[in-house]
């Protein structure tokens, strides 16, 4: 019964797919008047603050200088666009690793210790392997804060406690290390 129907309804479904009015509609061409929208024109500007997708990313360069506040947003955004996968160690032991996902790498490989920073701008921006692109995401600047947060992380792993201000050396002896 629902095989007839169907073969009963398809030619009225395509004779109305071919419909003249849809192939004549009246339609805006590009750069002309339009006086619904603002300036008049059918081309608008985008949104300011708008990147377009797949767009070649040369409008942030590498930082000179790493600033705290730099480390402090990339901490932001590592634990909310990171950690869920890699963990907030960087170990790559996240929640979703826990829940059965595939692990990514550790932070702490030497073939990361070792990677220049474009590498992890570029897999921010591209995504590898199993790791998506946050690009759409992500801003630019946001990326080298993130960076410069995994190297703080990279960092953090063979720090020496002598090198350590008094306050945190007398936390660490109040913790009994």
């Amino acid at each position: 019964m629902k095989r007839r129907l169907a073969i009963l309804l398809l030619p009225l479904l395509l004779a109305t797919c071919n419909s003249e009015d849809m192939f004549t509609q009246e339609k805006a061409a590009t750069w002309s008047w339009f006086f619904f929208l603002p300036h008049h024109m059918t081309m608008q500007s985008p949104v300011s603050g708008t990147i377009a997708r797949n767009a070649p990313d040369n409008g942030v360069p590498q930082p000179q200088q790493i600033t705290r506040e730099m480390v402090n947003r990339g901490q932001t955004e590592f634990n909310t666009y990171c950690a869920p996968c890699h963990g907030r160690a960087g170990d790559g032991n996240g929640m979703i690793v826990q829940r059965g996902f595939p692990k990514p790498p550790s932070f702490f490989k030497d073939e990361l210790i070792n990677a220049k920073a474009q590498h992890f701008y570029d897999v921010i921006t591209n995504g590898h392997g199993v790791m998506y692109s946050y690009a759409d995401r992500v801003l630019p600047a946001d990326r080298w804060a993130i960076v410069a947060y995994i190297r703080a992380l990279q960092e953090s792993q063979h720090a020496k406690v002598a090198s350590l201000p008094e306050q945190d050396k007398k936390m660490l002896r109040e913790l009994g290390q």
